[in-house]
């Protein structure tokens, strides 16, 4: 199976970190490990202690469609998800 590029958007809806350059992931199979981890870095990078509740991942594939939406509150590391 041949790599996709997908786009890793965090947001809560008010504020956003956009992917701009997307990511080249292995299999369809793996796009969830890789947004838990669009989530990590988005935490660590602006801080932990914010309020990331309400923020989603949200997963666009190459063409803009959306493929998954990954509330933060589900990110499988209980010690960096809100």
């Amino acid at each position: 199976m041949k790599p996709r590029s997908y786009r890793f958007h965090c947001t809560d809806g008010h504020v956003a970190i956009i992917d701009t350059h997307g990511v080249r992931v292995p299999s369809e199979m793996q796009v969830w490990t890789y947004a838990e981890q669009a989530a990590r870095l988005a935490m660590e990078r602006v801080g932990r202690a914010l309020d990331w509740s309400d923020w989603i991942v949200d997963v666009h594939d190459a063409s803009g469609r959306r493929v998954l939406t990954l509330p933060f509150r589900d990110v499988r590391d209980p010690a960096l998800a809100a």
